[in-house]
């Protein structure tokens, strides 16, 4: 069922919790695609009822970003929540979210200041003070993201923990095209020619999995082996390359224990972002 209100939303889940059903709860933008639909599926597993949130956040988008075309097409994200499992789908306005005078942030520091923090200020914050909201109105057991997203599952952990939010954030793994291009819904701006171009994110990543894997742990030559792979490809522009700790997501030089290897890659005018864990 579609669900606009928050006071609606609150009284279906208070009757929810009224017979004992867990809840598993699922945010998202919307433009959903394969990768939202496996999160569903997770959360339908492991819970009673699931609630999906479709709402294109303003507060995470920065003046010169892409808020108003962001792509929007609820009918279709109704229809693939439902098949997927959800029960309920909250889409609420941005009136409905927030107060015009609102006065009330969020701030995660220093997890905020590197990798896509550093380029965009002030998204973080945004996205920390909509998903606490949406924690407050939905009061999730498991709240479910995607590894893609490494940096904000890295974030909200951090808010839950230091908030002491009642919730588990359960991060689920990277879905990707068959061949190779991590989903996301900035994938539909792609040109055809762009489309193609894209996979050099993950062909740079699979490099530096294979150079791991054969032993290699100076972070710095495997981003040089990264970057040269990725400026052979005329249509893409580095925003970064970085191998941090996957806690702190600091930068290191000598991989020594579990690390994230994050990229963010323009594809024409089209950012895109892929990652992977690395277990040493």
């Amino acid at each position: 069922m579609l669900v606009k209100e928050i006071k609606e939303l609150r009284s279906l889940i208070k009757s929810w919790k009224s017979e004992g059903l867990s809840v598993g709860f699922v945010p998202t933008m919307g433009a959903l695609h394969e990768g939202h639909e496996s999160l569903i599926k997770k959360a339908a597993l492991e819970n009673d009822k699931v609630v999906v949130s479709v709402f294109v956040n303003p507060t995470q988008f920065g003046p010169n970003e892409d808020y108003d075309s962001y792509p929007r097409d609820i009918n279709k994200d109704l229809n693939l929540c439902m098949t997927a499992g959800a029960v309920a789908i909250f889409n609420p306005d941005p009136s409905e979210m927030y107060f015009e005078n609102k006065s009330t942030s969020i701030s995660v520091s220093n997890l905020t200041s590197v990798l896509c923090g550093a380029k965009r200020p002030g998204h973080f914050d945004g996205v920390c003070l909509v998903v606490s909201k949406l924690f407050n109105i939905v009061t999730p057991d498991k709240a479910y993201f995607g590894q893609k997203d490494a940096q904000q599952v890295a974030v909200l952990k951090k808010m839950v923990r230091d908030l002491n939010i009642d919730v588990e954030i359960v991060t689920c793994p990277i879905i990707r095209e068959e061949d190779g291009l991590a989903k996301s819904s900035r994938n539909t701006y792609l040109l055809k020619t762009e489309r193609k171009a894209a996979l050099v994110l993950s062909r740079s990543l699979n490099i530096a999995k294979e150079l791991l894997k054969n032993g290699e742990r100076n972070a710095n030559k495997i981003k040089e082996i990264m970057k040269d792979e990725i400026i052979k490809e005329p249509l893409a522009k580095i925003d970064y390359i970085e191998i941090v700790d996957g806690d702190s997501l600091q930068k290191i030089e000598n991989i020594e224990k579990s690390i994230l290897v994050p990229i963010a890659v323009y594809i024409g005018k089209t950012r895109l972002i892929d990652n992977f864990i690395f277990e040493v």
